[in-house]
């Protein structure tokens, strides 16, 4: 006769909460671990990067008079946080995240201050650009080193693969409410008064909630693990090929929000009500979030290289109608169901890295994940935004929904994964997720 204990671990691997842990039981055995502040003062601290990246169109539009000037230093911008991301996470691997943290998000407020200062007085594009470039290189990562923070946390007290695909729900839902906020922020600054405001507010936000992430006690707990890894040159641990395979993917799904964002603001604009763009992100943001936060029940069985082909299949499907969209209620319903796709996209590429990268090179692999889906959003951004002006909105989403396409072909094509169904028997350092 089976024990109870074998009938909840039976239970667990059909996916049945019921019989196993619930996922509210999961998401505070999460906060059990990382203590309650902890969330809290990393979703204030990463709200900062969703307000500049989008406002950073909407300040230079509004004082430059120019979208493609606006795309332009938006992309200087997310180009930046693309160079120095992956430098950051490794800094934090070596070094530890405490210092790391704690002095790029002092350096970053001042960046964000500069460059406001330097919009309001229309300073020439290639000086924006430059102090874009300063603002998106000095971002402290928080959202990616929160991550790298969390799940090492959970592996040590012993939590399994399913645990630690809640973590990275919890994280992928709190990056997804960020950039709701965000973009609502400075909506509302802008419907009120000028998007200015909302860089304020950015500036004050990283210095204080960096400062907090950085000092928190589980800051302490990140060097000893970043620290084992040989400082020799040949005795660093490889990242393998998946980690690579994962971020081609990830780009182009930076394509895709690049583009939508491009053209969501021309749109808008088009409609005469430009201050609804960012109201329009939160709306596909709270889609997001909240098919982000029930990704933590999805079963073990449905592995993570399935899930990944499903959620590039469908961002590529559900965005098409995009394309012939032309009223603003239409924009809203259209954007609100395609948020859905969102947070399984990116909660699967983290997985599929934290799988798959060395516990000594996470921040890293995180970091650049990170990195990788900015990319792609920066480069669409001043393309995106010149597509918009020349030939309308539907040209911006038309790309979209072509990179969502070539994301899907890589998600198909690939083999990221060397055990079938990606079970829970595949440890974090091993070669495939």
């Amino acid at each position: 006769m089976a024990t109870k204990a074998q009938i909840a671990r039976d239970a667990e691997r059909a996916g049945d909460t019921s019989g196993g842990r619930g996922l509210l039981d999961a998401y505070r055995e999460v906060i059990g671990h990382t203590g309650a502040a902890l969330p809290v003062i990393s979703f204030l601290g990463r709200l900062p990067v969703a307000m500049i990246q989008f406002g950073s169109v909407l300040l230079v539009t509004e004082t430059s008079g120019s979208l493609a000037t606006g795309g332009i230093v938006a992309c200087a911008l997310a180009l930046g946080q693309v160079t120095m991301g992956p430098f950051v996470g490794r800094l934090a691997d070596r070094r530890g995240q405490r210092s790391v943290v704690l002095a790029f998000s002092l350096l970053n407020a001042v960046a964000i201050a500069a460059y406001t200062l330097g919009a309001l007085l229309e300073l020439p594009t290639p000086a924006l650009v430059a102090l874009a470039v300063l603002a998106g290189a000095s971002i402290p990562g928080i959202g990616p080193l929160a991550r790298a923070r969390a799940v090492p946390l959970v592996r040590r007290a012993g939590g399994d693969d399913r645990l630690v695909n809640t973590v990275l729900s919890l994280e992928s839902t709190m990056d997804e409410l960020s950039f709701v906020l965000g973009p609502a922020l400075v909506g509302l600054a802008a419907v009120a008064a000028h998007p200015a405001y909302a860089f304020g507010a950015a500036a004050l936000l990283v210095a204080v909630c960096g400062t907090g992430f950085a000092l928190h006690p589980t800051g302490r707990t990140v060097p000893a693990a970043g620290q084992r890894p040989p400082r020799a040159r040949g005795g660093r641990h490889r990242l393998p090929r998946e980690v690579y395979v994962v971020r081609v993917g990830l780009v182009f799904l930076g394509v895709l929000l690049g583009a939508c964002g491009a053209g969501i603001t021309a749109l808008t604009e088009e409609l005469g009500q430009p201050g609804q763009a960012g109201l329009v992100y939160a709306a596909m943001g709270v889609m997001s979030a909240v098919v982000g936060l029930s990704m933590a029940a999805l079963p073990e069985r449905f592995g993570l290289n399935a899930r990944w082909r499903l959620a590039t299949a469908a961002a590529a499907l559900l965005s098409l109608p995009l394309v012939w969209t032309d009223s603003m209620t239409g924009l809203y319903l259209v954007v609100t169901v395609f948020g859905a796709v969102y947070a399984p996209n990116l909660i699967t590429g983290f997985g599929l890295t934290e799988r798959a990268c060395p516990p000594g090179r996470l921040a890293e692999g995180m970091t650049f994940a990170a990195s990788a889906f900015v990319g792609g959003q920066a480069v669409t951004l001043a393309v995106a935004g010149r597509l918009a002006e020349s030939h309308g909105p539907g040209a911006a989403f038309a790309l979209g929904s072509a990179a969502a396409a070539v994301a899907f072909l890589v998600a198909l094509v690939a083999r990221p994964g060397t055990r079938a169904g990606d079970t829970a028997e595949v440890t974090p350092g091993a070669a495939g997720p």
